[in-house]
């Protein structure tokens, strides 16, 4: 059981109880406080209540009210009133009005079986308790004349049923129960006539309903009780108080709770209810029999008469308990050692358990579960002298059984708990896009096969009950949650949990990738017809835009949009020259595109003489962009040059230079040649090719690269002439990748990317970008964005903060969709920490200063790379490191400053995210020392007399403070110390005093002082040095008588520079001269030697003892002692004396002392008293008898007395009284006592 802490103390001296009332009617709710000007306020609901229209608050002095009016079914809720750090909650029940009021007939007992509510959980502790504690509602007494409420006794011989319910759903066995009065009292050994406990278990709710019921109630039953559940290592317990009222020959009893959980909450198991003194006493007529004594004096054969007689009916449970308090503990005779109650091992690992039998040649057995145990390769046997050990080897789950050593009829018995091990996730979800309708499965592994796994998706657990779209697989270490069909609405974070760690996975689901059925295809028309591109797609929804050399085709008149199911189709009527172009279909959403070649052909009928000089008949001539031919890189360049000639003219293509201009770095415009070449009619090279037909000429380039884009020349010659035309071809394509994709910034969940648009943007403007991450122990890229993104700097959100992720992004422009650029750095999510706390000055001097901080509250997944430290002037915005670099305690001393500066502080803690927001100071501090008044902290043991032996060395050193170093002064009797008589060495903080070797000129007083400026504080050291002292003089032989001989001496002249403690006396026979000691540490200068030998010379002397020792010389009898016998002096003479009266009136040789303690801990007063014969203490509170009180606790020994208050409370402050008397007198002594309220941290 845990060990109970104190509890701070209730501001309440009386607290608002739980209350029932009718609907429609009104309550009041009373309070008492402490302090009679403290706040008190109302809650509801854990909000505040106002006073106004139902609600009336009311306070005078000490005691505060709440009524509520006309209550109503929303009422019936939790209250709660709160003084300053007390809070205590109370409810209030609404009933419906009762259609009649059936009154209890008298003989009829009144059960009260309360259903246990557990008690509200203090803050901080989510944990419930392990079991539920019983608890009764407390309700406002009822008039005198009222009928008897639930849970009221209508007579004293009333019966009243206590019920306390366990729910068993998570033990693992039965729990055990205990109910006890007062502090310690059993109520198992006081079932009987008028106490009755019973148990019932009910299977179908797993619950343990116990019972406590009082029969036939009698006042001395008023008391604290207190429940008792535990189960293995699970407990808890309950407080009430019952208190016995008589009015009118009722009793009300008063059920009050208070509920301690040990579970999670370290709370204080209060017993000072059980202590109160109580004014109202009901006497009871008949004697309080206890009937397990009758029944342990009585025979077997009267056990059930007796049983029936005072009302027992658990015959069983009453035969047991008596078998139990008759059993005598045998001590075991086989057995030196036994076994521990309890061992846990965890899974896998191994456990040996030990015994120490008493015959070293006994065997012994081992059983587990009541079964022999045999030697195998895991269970092995080991006999070791008196030692036998049972190992058990890769415990298992099997293994967790109970144990038994048995030594002929003796038997041990232990547990073995078999702990499993936290189940490790070894290989982790990884992150996953996949096309809507796709099947999804994630995957991980676990360290351990057949563990339990829970899967949460964005923290919601995902349960076998949505098995419809949700399937959980195992194969060994490897478990799967798959999804047939993936959605949108699968989209988000999934989490696969075990005892021992987590992973996390995101899952994107993508509309399905668009496939084409059929492309459109290259037209060539004549004027006046019809063209018709077509083409199919695999998604019937996706609609697409038709583009004409990189501009928009809009319907008018002649041209016709259409799209019907998966086909999309553009018509162009009555076709034109300007018609001819190149035709792309891009589908909406997606990064293709689909592209053909509209040629139109024109037929002229022109009268030719025979002789006519080439011509070239084109449209597009030149190098301007409305005569540009655009071709996508990878379709299929097509010239067709209409030309004409009599005869038929030779063709020759050439080309020569690029058409785009490239601008160097000093910004003139240059045109450079790329490639020259020459190609007549009918000859071809790989890709390209050229043909001559009638009328035409036809240049062709299969799968146009971004090489071919140039200024191609065409030449017809004849003998009648030539001609020449220039076409500008320009190749559109794909942009590059981007260039330096870089993290310039991470957050706890997020990051920001940027990177450099490509060098080269396939002729098209870059319309944005695509950007991709992944996890960097994965190999799945996950796309962040399906638009395309126009900037060059992009958030990049719901990332894990701790896991490493790597970038990297496409450029799409008209065209399509670049590939992508080289991945970033990797890069962990982090958030920077929060600011230190607790910033403040330490320390400060003229040219320092120094800081101390605590570390932030939040630190993050991310180390702590250490603290910055800076400074700014008052009035400037400029802040100055305080140290190169970082440090990394929480404490810096900047040195260096400037007196008389202003300055303002700040602290931040970095880490990988970067600093943190900072943390400053609330004012702006001036670099000046303060002054500290000098003041000396004079050691303990130098506050009385320091004594040391001559040659002894002194070293004494003795702390100080003050700022600026204060100046030290030693002196002895007012005199300075030299050099040569003692050193003296001062630091900042502390001075020395050294003497080498002491001398008795070393004893006096030595003053310390210390001062700054005009403060100064001083202290003064006693030093005595003491020495040996010297011998006892004029010793003397004052009278001889009989075998006696009576000595008498003066004390030494020089005492050692201490107090003579005493002499030793020592005689020698005059014959031997051998020495026998007399006497030791005498303290009186005269003595009487006896025993002496008739007829002996005898010589006599003194030593003297102080503080270090004998003297070194004795003083010796000049003249030595001859005893003559007489016969006067043999005859002998008996004493006559008078008896001595020992007997002393009591007298207190050490009084009360006043005293002021903390309510809620023990106090105690003490004082001394002597007295012959011994005398009776009687104790008095406001001369008030508390002998009888249960509360204090009196204690006696050797004549000190003292009283024990327990847990005082402020009402436990008076005037407490010792009395002492016996037969000689007495004595009185009295002190004051006052308990305060413990102070609020």
């Amino acid at each position: 059981m845990p060990e109970p802490v104190k509890k701070a103390v209730s501001a309440f001296a009386k607290k608002p109880k739980t209350q029932e009332a009718e609907e429609g009617s009104s309550v009041v709710f009373t309070a008492e406080t402490e302090k009679p000007d403290a706040k008190v306020k109302w809650q509801c609901n854990s909000k505040d209540i106002a006073s106004g229209n139902r609600y009336v608050i009311a306070a005078d002095g000490n005691k505060h009210s709440l009524s509520i009016q006309a209550i109503t079914k929303e009422d019936a809720t939790v209250y709660a009133v709160i003084a300053g750090g007390s809070k205590v909650k109370f409810e209030l029940k609404v009933v419906s009005k009762p259609e009649a009021l059936a009154e209890a007939p008298a003989e009829a007992p009144a059960e009260s079986a309360a259903e246990p509510q557990p008690a509200p959980a203090p803050e901080q502790t989510p944990a419930p308790p392990p079991a539920e504690t019983p608890t009764v509602d407390q309700t406002a007494a009822p008039p005198p004349d009222a009928p008897p409420a639930e849970g009221e006794l209508p007579c004293v011989s009333g019966n009243i049923t206590f019920v306390a319910k366990v729910n068993a759903e998570s033990l693992l066995k039965k729990p055990t129960i205990k109910w006890f009065k007062g502090k310690w009292m059993d109520l198992a050994s006081k079932s009987g006539k008028h106490l009755q406990l019973k148990e019932t278990y009910d299977r179908n709710s797993k619950v343990y309903t116990f019972e406590m019921q009082v029969i036939a109630a009698k006042a001395n039953f008023a008391g604290g009780y207190r429940c008792e559940v535990s189960s293995r290592d699970k407990f808890d317990s309950c407080n009430f108080e019952l208190t016995v009222h008589g009015e009118l020959d009722r009793n009300i009893f008063v059920f009050h709770s208070v509920i301690c959980s040990f579970v999670q909450d370290s709370g204080e198991l209060d017993f000072s209810a059980l202590l109160k003194k109580r004014t109202v006493q009901v006497s009871s007529s008949e004697p309080d029999v206890d009937v397990w004594d009758i029944l342990s004096a009585a025979p077997a054969s009267e056990y059930q008469k007796i049983a029936f007689q005072y009302g027992i009916t658990d015959l069983r449970g009453m035969l047991k308990r008596l078998k139990k308090m008759k059993k005598e503990e045998k001590k075991s005779e086989a057995f030196l050692k036994k076994l521990d109650p309890a061992y846990q091992v965890t899974k896998g690992h191994k456990i040996k358990l030990a015994i120490e039998v008493a015959n070293p040649d006994v065997d012994v057995k081992w059983l587990k579960n009541g079964q022999e145990i045999h030697p195998t390769g895991r269970y092995i046997f080991e006999s070791v002298g008196n030692m036998r050990y049972l190992t058990i080897n890769h415990c298992s789950l099997s293994d967790d059984a109970a144990y038994s050593c048995v030594v002929g009829e003796e038997k041990c018995t232990t547990e073995l708990f078999v702990k499993e091990p936290p189940i490790q996730i070894v290989k982790n979800l990884e992150d996953q896009m996949v096309m809507k309708g796709e099947r999804v499965e994630l995957e991980c592994e676990v360290s351990e096969e057949g563990a339990n796994v829970k899967w949460e998706k964005d923290g919601v657990e995902l349960t076998r009950d949505e098995s419809f779209k949700y399937r959980f697989k195992k194969d060994g270490c490897k478990h799967v949650l798959i999804i047939n069909e993936a959605t949108k609405e699968d989209c988000g974070h999934y989490k696969v949990k075990t005892n021992g760690g987590e992973s996390v996975a995101e899952l994107l689901v993508q509309e399905k990738e668009l496939e084409v059925y059929q492309s459109i295809a290259d037209l060539t028309v004549k004027a006046k017809d019809q063209a018709v591109f077509k083409c199919e797609v695999s998604d019937e929804n996706v609609r697409g835009t038709w583009y004409k050399n990189g501009v928009e085709v809009k319907s008018d008149t002649r041209i016709n949009i259409t799209h019907i199911g998966r086909i999309h189709k553009l018509t162009i009527d009555e076709v034109k020259p300007e018609d001819e172009g190149d035709y792309t279909f891009v589908p909406d959403g997606h990064a293709f595109n689909l592209s053909a070649k509209l040629n139109f052909l024109e037929v002229k009928i022109d009268y030719v003489p025979r002789q006519d000089p080439p011509k070239i008949h084109l449209d597009c001539m030149g190098r301007t962009a409305e005569s540009t031919i655009v071709v996508v890189a990878g379709n299929k360049l097509r010239l067709d040059v209409p030309i004409t000639g009599d005869p038929a003219p030779t063709v020759i293509w050439t080309k020569g230079e690029k058409a785009s201009s490239v601008k160097p770095s000093d910004g003139e415009e240059t045109e450079g040649p790329t490639s020259s070449w020459t190609m007549k009619d009918g000859e071809g090279d790989g890709r390209v090719h050229v043909e001559t037909t009638k009328g035409h000429c036809v240049f062709t380039i299969e799968g146009a690269e971004r090489q071919d884009e140039g200024v191609y020349s065409v030449v017809v010659r004849n003998p009648a002439g030539e001609d020449t035309a220039d076409i500008n071809v320009k190749v559109v394509d794909v942009p590059d990748p981007p260039l330096a994709v870089r993290v310039v910034s991470v957050g706890e969940e997020s990051c920001i990317v940027q990177w450099d648009p490509p060098l080269y943007d396939g002729g098209q403007p870059i319309i944005g970008y695509v950007l991709e991450r992944k996890k960097k122990k994965s190999y799945r890229w996950m796309r962040l964005n399906f638009d395309p993104y126009p900037e060059t700097t992009y958030e990049a959100k719901r990332m894990i903060e701790g896991v490493a992720y790597e970038m990297r992004v496409y450029a799409v422009n008209g065209i399509g969709m670049s590939r992508h650029s080289l991945s970033s750095h990797p890069f962990v999510p982090v958030a920077p920490t929060s600011e230190p706390i607790g910033l403040c000055v330490d320390d400060i001097s003229d040219t320092c200063i120094s800081l101390k901080w605590r570390r932030p509250e939040r630190i993050g997944s991310a180390e702590l790379e250490g603290y910055g430290v800076e400074y700014c002037k008052e009035g400037t915005d400029e802040w100055l490191p305080a140290t190169e670099g970082l440090t990394d305690r929480t404490a810096l001393t900047i040195r260096g400053l400037t007196t008389g500066d202003k300055l303002q502080f700040r602290v931040r803690a970095h880490n990988m995210a970067g600093p943190s927001a900072p943390a400053t100071l609330a004012q702006p501090v001036t670099i000046r020392e303060i002054m500290q008044r000098p003041k000396i902290w004079l050691p303990r043991n130098l506050r009385q007399t320091l004594i040391r032996k001559v040659g002894d060395t002194v070293n004494l050193v003795i702390p100080f403070q003050g700022k600026p170093r204060p100046q030290v002064t030693w002196s002895k009797e007012g005199e300075p110390l030299k050099p040569p008589f003692a050193s003296v060495r001062n630091s900042e903080v502390d001075t020395i005093l050294f003497i080498r070797k002491t001398d008795r000129q070393h004893s006096g007083k030595y003053d310390l002082q210390v001062q700054i400026e005009n403060v100064e504080d001083t202290a003064s050291v006693m030093l005595q040095v003491v020495d040996l002292p010297g011998p006892p003089e004029a010793l003397k032989i004052m009278d001889v008588w009989g075998f006696n001989v009576a000595l008498e001496w003066k004390p030494p002249k020089d005492n050692g520079n201490c107090e003579i403690s005493g002499y030793t006396i020592q005689k020698a026979d005059k014959k031997t001269m051998e020495w026998f000691t007399v006497y030791e540490q005498y303290r009186r200068t005269n003595c009487v030697v006896s025993d002496l030998i008739m007829g002996n010379e005898y010589v006599f002397r003194v030593y003297a003892i102080n503080l270090v020792g004998l003297s070194q010389d004795p003083c010796n009898t000049k003249d030595s002692l001859i005893l003559i016998p007489s016969p006067a002096s043999i005859a002998y003479k008996p004493p006559s004396h008078k008896d001595h009266d020992f007997s002393e009136a009591p007298k207190f040789t050490h009084p009360l002392v006043n005293r002021s303690v903390i309510a809620g801990y023990n106090a105690t007063l003490s004082c001394s008293v002597r007295g012959i014969p011994k005398p009776k203490v009687t104790w008095y509170k406001n001369k008030m008898d508390i002998s009888n009180e249960a509360k204090y606790r009196m204690l006696s020994k050797q004549g000190v007395l003292t009283l024990e208050i327990r847990k005082p409370c402020l009402f436990d402050g008076g005037v407490y009284t010792c009395k002492a008397v016996n037969a000689s007198g007495e004595d009185i002594v009295e002190c004051k006592l006052e308990v305060r309220q413990e102070a609020e941290a």
